[in-house]
């Protein structure tokens, strides 16, 4: 961390050679661009896919010798980052570069055979979380699926999992339950890199039907599982406007799923993105004290006022905690928000979200995110974490079994 502090006030140059993992692009580049001589390329990215000198993955492959890149393929956020969260956008033209770049995020969240045409290789570079819900999961197993359905080779440029890759946290996504945000039967955490995810989907067949797509993943250099981003020197390209930092990564899955509901504010809107749970019912130091006579291992909460400038709360002055999170790998960061919403339930039983919510339509999306209703059901009940800890816990030691098959990092 302080290096990489340091490196913020001597600039790129020093950030780069600060740098102690290479990722994938880096790799491609060092190697002469090897796994894609003379092919033609489209190319799944956003500002996130950059080497650590901060050169983008577009201009990178644009300027490779031997190599055609003929299309630019626009997950959330856009290949630029010019696209709110959550808005549909249309095909345009990079106008860097003049090449075509297809929308896949809207109506068509799948790069279809007609964009697909003429290309050799789809190329895949994207910093994700580590977290289900976030879609760029979702679109690396849609760009599998397509390649799988067209014949075509798809090539991952690795990249870190900023929370590290062995934490494995939440049950599978079941029937019924399937969506953008949750995608695929995987965990809600699921200790992968896309690289290894994307061996994972291939492996298990959980993609187009089990078809097997043909498959290449460049390894980063120089990362261990038990590394977080801040450890790995590389610089942060916030993914997410609501991810400003690496240390988010964390947060989001700790609140994420409560924020759904939009009850409380979780710091959408604030300047501490999913580290708060704040609302004007709340008596700040109350919670505060109450969260922390839990003993949680690895977390701590502080009181906290705020006046968020956006989303749920705008404008009002709204009380209650911030979580402080240290990297315990015994700790969960998921069951947070369920605490959370257990000590409020004790607190304030008048306001517990799941009897007194009026806008029921926001269950589907938070049955969506948890990848089933059983959570939900279960922990209306008594507002107990006791009686949901083994349910959302259930399938993380098989899962881990089974994907650590597909690992290219110890």
């Amino acid at each position: 961390m302080r290096k990489t502090i340091l490196a913020l006030f001597l600039g790129v140059a020093a950030l780069a050679a600060t740098a102690g993992v290479k990722p994938g692009v880096e790799v491609l580049r060092d190697n002469g661009f090897k796994q894609l001589a003379g092919k033609k390329v489209g190319l799944i990215t956003n500002p996130t896919g950059v080497d650590n000198d901060l050169k983008s993955t577009i201009d990178i492959l644009h300027d490779a010798p031997n190599v055609e890149l003929v299309a630019l393929f626009a997950p959330e956020h856009g290949v630029r980052g010019d696209v709110h969260a959550g808005d549909e956008f249309e095909n345009t033209v990079d106008p860097a570069t003049g090449v075509q770049v297809y929308s896949i995020y809207g109506k068509t969240k799948k790069p279809t055979p007609e964009m697909l045409k003429g290309i050799d290789a789809l190329v895949y570079d994207i910093q994700d979380i580590g977290c289900r819900s976030f879609t760029f999961v979702s679109t690396l197993g849609m760009a599998l699926e397509a390649c799988a359905e067209n014949d075509i080779e798809l090539v991952v440029l690795d990249r870190p999992n900023p929370i590290g890759g062995n934490r494995v946290e939440g049950n599978l996504v079941e029937d019924g339950f399937y969506s953008f945000v949750s995608q695929f039967p995987i965990p809600y955490l699921y200790g992968m890199t896309p690289g290894e995810t994307a061996r994972y989907l291939n492996g298990e067949g959980l993609v187009a039907g089990g078809k097997k797509a043909k498959l290449t993943v460049v390894p980063m250099e120089g990362w261990t599982r038990d590394m977080t981003f801040d450890e790995t020197g590389m610089p942060w390209i916030l993914p997410s406007p609501h991810i400003p930092q690496p240390v988010t990564s964390y947060y989001y899955p700790a609140t994420g799923i409560l924020g759904e509901l939009y009850f409380v504010s979780i710091g959408v809107g604030y300047t501490l993105p999913f580290q708060l749970i704040c609302a004007d019912w709340i008596d700040a130091e109350k919670f505060s004290a109450n969260m922390n006579a839990l003993n949680l291992p690895g977390v701590k909460c502080r009181p906290i006022h705020i006046k968020p400038f956006y989303s749920t709360g705008k404008g009002e002055n709204l009380q209650g905690i911030q979580f402080y999170i240290d990297d315990i790998p015994e700790s969960s960061i998921t069951l947070l928000q369920f605490y959370a919403m257990q000590v409020l339930a004790e607190m304030y039983p008048d306001k517990r979200i799941f009897d007194v919510a009026t806008d029921k339509s926001r269950f589907d999306m938070f049955d969506k995110v948890c990848g089933t209703d059983q959570i939900r059901l279960r922990f209306s009940k008594n507002y107990k974490v006791s009686d949901i800890i083994d349910y959302w816990n259930k399938d993380v030691e098989s899962f881990k079994a089974k994907s650590s098959k597909y690992y290219l990092y110890k």
